[in-house]
């Protein structure tokens, strides 16, 4: 049994994706601290916090909640990068790391919502 959010796999990829974030905006243009930089690194560090906020709550459904928070989060961030990628910003190699675990941890928090969806609290 889970007995905190650092347990759940799904936390630590989202962690590993946000440190993935910041490596990658870092290099980011300047004008762009306040705009599209601001806005990825606050999508990246959303998906950790809100898993880890769920996981502490007293209900399945508000856990759910949180998830469904998180997995919103990965989306926005997703289309962030998109942008990101179309304006040719950042290291491609880093944005490829980024995209990929971005999508990884998506599938999980997909797979987190289905198994919780039978579960009753």
């Amino acid at each position: 049994m889970v007995q905190s959010f650092r347990d759940l796999v799904v936390w630590q990829r989202a962690m590993q994706l946000a440190v993935a974030i910041y490596r990658l905006t870092k290099d980011f243009p300047r004008e762009e601290l306040y705009g599209l930089t601001s806005q990825i690194r606050r999508a990246a560090v959303s998906i950790p916090s809100n898993i880890a906020e769920g996981q502490g709550r007293q209900s399945t459904g508000e856990f759910k909640n949180f998830i469904g928070i998180a997995r919103g989060s990965n989306f926005e961030l997703q289309t962030q990068l998109e942008i990101a990628r179309a304006l040719q910003m950042g290291d491609a190699k880093l944005l490829e790391e980024a995209e990929s675990l971005s999508h990884e941890v998506g599938k999980m928090l997909y797979g987190m919502l289905e198994s919780l969806k039978t579960t009753k609290h």
